[in-house]
């Protein structure tokens, strides 16, 4: 794998670690501030969150697989 691509899953990792946090950070919000009152919202953010972990934990397995396969 080229320098440049590995900059690409690096520049990926970083994005959908942001990502992750800043629904993380939504979910947060959520508990602290809005429930019981907002408790229909919890499983939409609850999925959107989990979803973009997911996303976070695929890229850095694909980084960490490249890394190791360049070494």
């Amino acid at each position: 794998m080229s320098p440049e691509d590995l900059k690409k899953l690096e520049k990926e990792v970083k994005k959908t670690k942001r990502l992750a946090n800043e629904q993380a950070m939504e979910l947060h919000d959520l508990i602290e501030d809005k429930l019981p009152d907002a408790y229909g919202e919890l499983m939409g953010i609850a999925e959107a969150t989990y979803l973009a972990c997911k996303a976070w934990d695929e890229a850095n397995q694909k980084l960490n697989a490249a890394l190791a396969e360049a070494a």
